[in-house]
């Protein structure tokens, strides 16, 4: 081995692990996925990919190596572990369906420091313990860390395996798995097991990890592994822009949680609030701002009072679906929030904010689908879609607005 190789593979550059890549390829492998990840971000600020999660935690005992040994310290000594943990769905598919499953670990290990290790659904044997698996939920699933660590004898890839699961949801119970490790193509040797129970009030963690910063102790990764990795992790993690500010009163603070969860559109119109207002509480006037609506059959007399509905049809002619849109909260001149109908298509929840600044009206929509098969679309899909429609939609109110339609 030249003096130069030696280098390369003491830095994981060198083919130190089977499968290994020149750093020509790596790069642009990690740009382009850097680059879809910035793409997703305009869809889901926060979280490009495993948007939802759940909290958990536990304890992690590493029973360390009967016979061969793999090189890293951490798994090959025993001890005792604390846990905290993130499970997810990578895409968010609906839960009736397979979905990429990801399991996040922060692991306090006794020596101290911290480690973080990302593990995600895939096969057990060769080649699916390098490829992603969905799965429909954690009973059938096993994971391994995909790409392997560089310990103190070469590549190590570790790996989970269910043991145990609650009876009912993973929120209800305590979760089991094995901790294994393997080279590459070699056998899987257990090491360990994890015990993981959902926090006392389960709910979503905000929890960062980085599995390249804090890497298990006797542990590193390899050079083509971070190039891939590494411009993915700052995209996803870099902070998404800040909301528009709101200035309503306390009283409309809701609508601030919304535009976290929803598509959401906001445009500056040129005319007051009281003009937007009017253009809104004229259902007849419904066809003419809100893309999609093809016409309005008959309007509630009380519209736009709760419970109030106002009755249109959705799409061209002959394909018209005739169905409706219903208030389910009012704050006349402020806020409206409806559930529209168009079904085969499903049910959309709608919330319509107006802001009032120096006689300009800030109008904001946020919506997302509540049920049908519109929820099957996964989130980072149909956002997109949405925001196009009702950007178009709010070009069309601030036309009527400033027209004087509703007066």
């Amino acid at each position: 081995m030249t003096h130069s190789a030696a280098i390369d593979q003491a830095h994981g550059v060198g083919p130190a692990a089977p499968g290994d890549v020149t750093p020509a390829v790596t790069e642009t492998a990690g740009r382009a996925f850097a680059g879809l990840f910035r793409m997703l971000k305009l869809a889901r600020p926060d979280r490009p990919i495993h948007p939802e999660g759940i909290g958990l935690a536990g304890r992690l005992t590493r029973t360390g190596s009967s016979g061969a040994t793999s090189g890293v310290e951490w798994l090959d000594t025993p001890g005792i572990d604390s846990v905290k943990a993130r499970f997810s769905r990578s895409v968010g598919l609906p839960q009736q369906l397979p979905d990429i499953l990801g399991l996040a670990l922060r692991i306090t290990p006794s020596s101290g420091g911290i480690t973080d290790v990302l593990f995600a659904s895939t096969g057990w044997r060769l080649p699916g313990r390098f490829l992603l698996q969905p799965k429909l939920d954690v009973a059938s699933a096993t994971f391994t860390t995909l790409m392997p660590y560089r310990g103190g004898k070469g590549p190590v890839l570790l790996g989970l395996r269910t043991s145990e699961v609650p009876a009912g949801p993973l929120a209800s119970g305590e979760w089991v798995l094995n901790l294994y490790w393997a080279k590459p193509a070699g056998p899987w040797r257990e090491c360990g097991e994890l015990r993981l129970r959902a926090e006392p009030e389960p709910a979503d963690t905000p929890v960062r990890f980085n599995p390249l910063g804090n890497q298990p102790p006797g542990a590193q990764t390899y050079a083509w592994t971070r190039r891939l990795r590494e411009r993915s992790y700052r995209a996803a993690q870099r902070p998404a822009p800040a909301a528009v500010a709101n200035s309503a009163p306390a009283s409309a603070a809701p609508a601030a949680t919304e535009r976290n969860t929803m598509s959401t559109v906001s445009q500056l119109f040129n005319s007051p609030a009281a003009d937007v207002w009017r253009v809104i509480a004229d259902g007849w006037l419904y066809s003419g701002w809100v893309v999609g609506t093809s016409r309005i059959r008959a309007v509630d007399d009380q519209w736009p009072a709760a419970g109030a509905r106002l009755h249109h049809s959705v799409g061209g002619w002959p394909l018209v679906i005739d169905d409706s849109t219903q208030v389910t909260a009012v704050e006349p001149g402020r806020r409206l929030e409806v559930i529209a109908r168009g079904w085969p298509m499903g049910e959309a929840k709608v919330v319509i904010t107006l802001e009032d600044q120096d006689g300009q009206c800030r109008v904001t929509i946020s919506e997302d689908a509540v049920r049908g098969p519109g929820k099957m679309m996964p989130k980072f899909l149909r956002d997109p879609l949405i925001a196009v429609r009702n950007r178009e939609t709010l070009r069309r109110l601030e036309l009527m607005a400033a027209g004087g339609a509703g007066k």
